[in-house]
């Protein structure tokens, strides 16, 4: 097993992010032969509608990971290309443009990216299994946009996993900032995860409690609560086959006038 330091806290992240939303949207999800096809849009709350189209498939050994585009013009282009075992070559672009390398060997991963657009930073990172369920990893970016060049970001992280418990700590703001990660599996039906930072001027600052609850009748609920009296809830259920919907709402401190809501379908 191998993991990204960019994931040692994906597992309590996913939870207490994935499904929430506040608009109206739509995704379709369709093969076409090789190819996946993925179309997508959402109200805004002005009423403006954006959508995007995206796919991804594979030739001639190359990887299009992601190909999207978006009403507005911009563009997104993902494509990976095994070089070398184990060795991946990568390129992600958008706003920006990083060319990168992936390397991984057992319980060891690196990676390495340089901006090829405005060759304003190169970024790198480390991951590595040194026991059972624990893993840690740093990463770090130096800086080229403004002069002199230096390094603007380093941080350090560690994640423990064993049986329905994972728990994950990383830093933020060149070590300045604790953040903890936790999810446990109570049940089958019943998941529990937090997130919480600290800093020496907030030992305690924000933080996200949250579960998702899956039964057979009616789908699977997600709550959470954070810093504020912030109140997030969605319904995921399926209502036809391969048909997902997602209703959601949001509420600050209980106030009726903060109250959104949301409405989402996957197919």
């Amino acid at each position: 097993m191998s993991m990204k330091f960019a994931d040692i806290s994906k597992k309590s992240t996913d939870l207490l992010s994935e499904d929430y939303s506040v608009g109206i949207s739509l995704k379709c999800k369709k093969a076409a032969g090789p190819v996946g096809v993925t179309i997508e849009a959402e109200r805004a709350s002005s009423g403006t509608i954006s959508s995007k189209v995206g796919t991804k498939f594979s030739y001639g050994g190359v990887n299009f990971d992601k190909v999207q585009l978006k009403a507005d013009g911009s563009q997104v282009f993902e494509t990976s290309l095994p070089i070398c075992s184990p060795v991946l070559l990568t390129f992600k672009g958008g706003k920006g443009a990083d060319l990168g390398l992936e390397y991984t060997n057992k319980s060891f991963v690196a990676t390495a990216a340089v901006d090829v657009k405005d060759l304003s930073r190169v970024s790198t990172s480390a991951c590595v299994g040194v026991g059972s369920g624990i893993f840690v990893g740093a990463d770090a970016t130096y800086s080229m946009s403004k002069a002199p060049a230096s390094l603007s970001a380093y941080n350090v992280g560690a994640s423990y996993s064993k049986g329905p418990l994972v728990l994950s700590a990383t830093s933020g703001s060149k070590i300045t900032q604790l953040n903890i990660g936790m999810l446990y599996k109570v049940n089958d039906s019943l998941t529990l995860a937090s997130s919480t930072t600290h800093t020496s001027a907030k030992p305690i600052g924000s933080f996200t409690v949250g579960g998702a609850y899956k039964a057979a009748t009616f789908g699977t609920i997600k709550a959470k609560i954070s810093t504020g009296g912030k109140v997030d809830a969605v319904l995921v259920k399926e209502v036809a086959p391969k048909v997902d919907l997602k209703a959601s709402g949001s509420i600050s401190a209980f106030d009726p006038s903060t109250f959104k809501y949301g409405i989402g379908i996957v197919m």
